[in-house]
């Protein structure tokens, strides 16, 4: 921080300008304070910290459009890691070029490291999180940051932030060129980009691994060696990782895989990182203690100036002779090669900036033009595109589409690929401080960014990118967490809690009613096309779906008067109007009669279960049939794998297994069938080595398809006899398949989902959704016309098409990044009805298209 200068603004806006803080190439940053209008029409004052473009970069038309597309993305990108910004108009009296937010104690992650040295590894994981989360909801639309450097990284008290949107913010050098054409020149190039290739998402991710081997070692990989080769240490040299923490190396040497199809999703690497979450890893302090008595210090200094209300001005000077001019302090020699953002103005690299500019790019025509100058944004990918505030939760938007061949044809651009040929010329000075150099024309023939687009009922416009939601609904904070959520005959998304259910539009994803009678609900059913049926812990109710009010209801009590104190445990599954579900009631047993002589024993209690089926049309019990009773000692937990034609097959679900039950299987997994209209257990059997925790499916062709081992193994009902049999890979079983027409879709633990023939067990196609390996195989669905499968896990949802594997779209969303809020670790789940599949992580539901 340092007196202003007699050059410098001191008033900006609303504000006034209190000292310099920092500087970039294209811009100065400035402590102020003042009262503005905050986003919510209120007052916001405090310490702020104003960014200014230089004034001889606002004027440029080009620099202005990227500098407020830029500044437009922040904004969207805002909450979490992203600090809320505020703009001016396009245009202001002034003619300044700015945006204010916030002032937050913080250092960049090179002032860090001068200060204190390599981080300890859990600051690193911290930091590497924080980013990764960041860059998951930028590549959750197709979009590239390139934003990352070592000064564009800041380190709070509470998690990292991140200050750039574009490589414009992140640049190493930027200048005004004849013409009124922008010369940027990047702070880094990617193996990608030497090679002649535009950045994409993972492009982020080479960069990330960078800074992070920088912030775990204080040095950069490639940068040791003559400048000369800089591109071809990039392109072809394998990084050198030794002094890198055992615990982060790998992760680190697949962030800087040569080729981006090996290196990890951003999502991946947030999770390897922290589990629960940058701000849960950060929770109780994440800096060294040097660190945190330099961001005390800074807060002491700014709240000083800002409580004194005066510019600290710097004294006036007479210029003294060139030769007695003091020389610019040198350079942080260990983070140049990423771009050296300092306190001084950079200074451009001229030699470097014509070798990466190509010949056609050196300026304008000599003779008149009659449209925008060679040279213009064409050779940057577009602006980000819109992104929903991510408090709660981030919102996936589309990129704006493409303009038409037509309208491109009347603004003639440089090529991507003519581009970035001369960024792979300018890669020689890559660790001396800047790779390639972009230009941008000066010509007003088009804008870098638009209007955030009205919410589409298409499907992406981009390969890859996830459909615009139709809608999101956000359950409300004050009441608990959902305990279920169902489909209501297309028209109604059920949600039942603690405190009652909810129904929600399925068109417009707006709350239309609530019933607290419905409180603590187990299931919500359709009863027929004008009822909804909700299962509860003492009756059974019957809803109307307009309103939610009570139309029928039937307590245990009444309903099942032989079993008083009846307490239904599971919803088993439902055919048609009918309901399977098991409950369960204590009888007295009666001492038996004493012997002559002796007296009479104690009446025992003991619990008795049933299963049950009910029909919610007609309201009354079409039979039940005894079961064993499960631990607890309560009624067994039955988990539906068939639905036949005349019966129904279950499995105990494990937990509820009695040490004798388990005993009695010796350790494999019984099923069981019953007459779906009487009741009557046709047969109880294992199959093969299934144990009773396994992924199992039947199907209606009596066929079983179940996990055993590593492998997927499908077996004829109810005889046993095996089938075919599908090999996996060690250590990552099978997960619950699903069935249709001639295929059977699967899952396994090593996140992959595939199709095989289910009649002989064929593979087809398996495709890698690209999630971090866990616990769990994903939780596939089909859309209802079978066109589409939907794999759900812990870290995203994706989609492909059921016939080829084709990947569609990938669905992200981080969840709660408030440094001091909670951190989403739910899984998602998937619900279909219609063209809709209903996206559900914790508390928010996303309703998307799908064919």
């Amino acid at each position: 921080m340092e007196a202003l200068r007699q050059d410098d603004p001191r008033r900006i806006g609303p504000y006034t300008a209190l000292a310099r803080f920092r500087e970039t190439a294209s811009t100065v940053q400035y402590i102020a304070h003042g009262v503005a209008a905050g986003r919510d029409g209120g007052a916001t004052g405090g310490p702020v910290l104003l960014t200014v473009a230089r004034p001889e970069l606002a004027a440029l038309p080009a620099f202005r459009r990227r500098f407020q597309a830029e500044a437009r993305t922040a904004d969207r990108l805002a909450g979490g890691w992203v600090q809320h910004l505020d703009a001016p108009a396009d245009d202001t009296d002034d003619g300044l070029l700015w945006t204010a937010g916030p002032y937050l104690p913080a250092l960049t992650l090179s002032e860090a490291i001068e200060v204190t040295g390599p981080l300890p590894e859990r600051a690193v994981r911290i930091l590497g999180a924080g980013i990764a989360e960041t860059l998951s909801r930028v590549h959750a639309t197709g979009a590239v940051l390139q934003g990352l450097a070592p000064g564009t990284v800041l380190l709070a008290e509470d998690g990292p932030r991140l200050t750039a949107f574009g490589p414009l913010a992140a640049a190493a050098a930027a200048e005004a060129r004849p013409g009124g054409q922008l010369s940027v020149r990047l702070a880094y190039l990617t193996p990608e980009q030497v090679e002649g290739e535009q950045p994409g998402p993972t492009s982020d991710l080479f960069v990330l691994g960078l800074l992070l081997a920088y912030a775990a070692t204080g040095t950069t990989p490639l940068a040791d060696g003559p400048a000369a080769e800089g591109a071809e240490r990039i392109a072809r040299t394998d990084p050198e990782l030794g002094a890198v923490p055992t615990e982060l190396r790998e992760l680190i040497a697949r962030c800087l895989a040569k080729d981006p199809a090996d290196r990890p999703t951003a999502g991946t690497v947030a999770t390897e990182l922290a589990l629960e979450g940058a701000a849960g890893l950060a929770k109780g302090g994440w800096l060294p203690e040097r660190l945190l008595a330099e961001l005390a210090e800074q807060g002491v200094r700014v709240r000083e100036l800002v409580e004194a209300g005066q510019p600290a001005d710097a004294p006036v000077v007479t210029p003294e002779p060139a030769a007695t001019t003091s020389p610019a302090p040198a350079g942080d020699t260990r983070t140049t090669q990423l771009g050296d953002i300092g306190r001084h103005v950079p200074t451009t690299d001229r030699p470097t900036t014509q070798l990466s500019v190509p010949r056609q790019l050196a300026g304008p025509p000599a003779g008149p033009s009659t449209g925008p100058s060679v040279g213009s944004a064409a050779g940057l990918p577009a602006v980000l595109p819109p992104v929903a505030p991510m408090p709660p939760h981030p919102l996936p938007v589309p990129v704006t589409p493409a303009p038409s061949p037509a309208s491109a044809s009347a603004s003639p651009t440089l090529g991507r690929r003519g581009l970035f040929v001369g960024l792979a010329a300018g890669a020689a000075g890559l660790v001396v401080g800047g790779g390639g150099v972009l230009a941008f024309g000066s010509g007003d023939g088009g804008t870098t960014d638009g209007p955030e687009p009205a919410p589409s009922h298409s499907g992406a416009t981009v390969a890859g990118l996830p459909p615009q939601p139709r809608w999101v609904y956000r359950h409300p904070a004050a009441e608990p967490p959902p305990l279920t959520a169902t489909l209501w005959n297309d028209r109604l998304l059920v949600v039942t809690g603690e405190q009652g259910a909810a129904g929600i539009d399925l068109r417009t994803g707006r709350r239309v009613w609530e019933s607290a009678d419905a409180a603590k609900g187990r299931a919500a059913l359709p009863a027929g096309k004008d009822l909804c049926f909700v299962a509860g812990p003492t009756e059974f109710l019957w809803l109307s779906p307009k309103d939610g009010k009570v139309v029928h209801r039937a307590g245990y009590v009444d309903q099942f008067t032989d079993t008083p104190g009846l307490v239904v445990s599971h919803i088993v599954g439902t055919s048609g109007p009918v309901v399977w579900f098991t409950g369960a009631h204590k009888v007295t047993v009666k001492a038996p009669p004493p012997k002559k002589g002796k007296k009479r024993g104690k009446d025992t209690q003991v619990v008795r279960s049933y299963l049950f089926a009910y029909d919610v049309l007609q309201r009354k019990e079409l039979w039940r049939t005894p079961v064993s009773t499960g631990r607890g000692p309560a009624a067994p937990v039955y988990r539906l794998i068939a639905t036949g034609q005349d019966d129904f097959v279950v499995r105990q679900s494990p937990a509820t297994l009695t040490p004798g039950d388990v005993k009695a299987a010796k350790g494999k997994a019984v099923f069981r069938s019953f007459d779906q209209k009487t009741g009557k257990q046709l047969w109880s059997r294992s199959f093969g080595l299934i144990t009773p925790d396994a992924a199992a499916l039947g199907d209606d062709r009596d066929v079983l398809y179940a996990a055993v081992g590593d492998d997927l193994q499908a077996f004829e009902l109810p005889a046993g006899k095996p089938k075919w049999v599908l090999n996996g890979t060690t250590g990552t079983p099978y997960g619950t398949p699903v069935a249709t027409g001639t295929l059977l879709h699967t899952t396994n633990r090593n996140q992959e989902v595939g199709a095989v023939e289910r009649e002989t067990g064929r593979l087809r196609w398996r495709r890698s959704t690209e999630a971090a390996p866990g616990a769990a195989a994903p939780a596939v669905t089909l859309s209802t016309t079978g066109r589409t499968l939907l794999a759900a896990d812990a870290s995203q949802v994706t989609a492909f098409t059921a016939k080829d594997g084709r990947r569609l779209w990938k669905f992200q969303d981080i969840g709660a990044q408030d440094p001091k809020g909670p951190t989403v670790t739910a899984p998602y789940r998937v619900l279909v009805s219609g063209t809709s599949a209903v996206i559900q992580r914790d508390r928010i539901f996303y309703a998307f298209p799908v064919a």
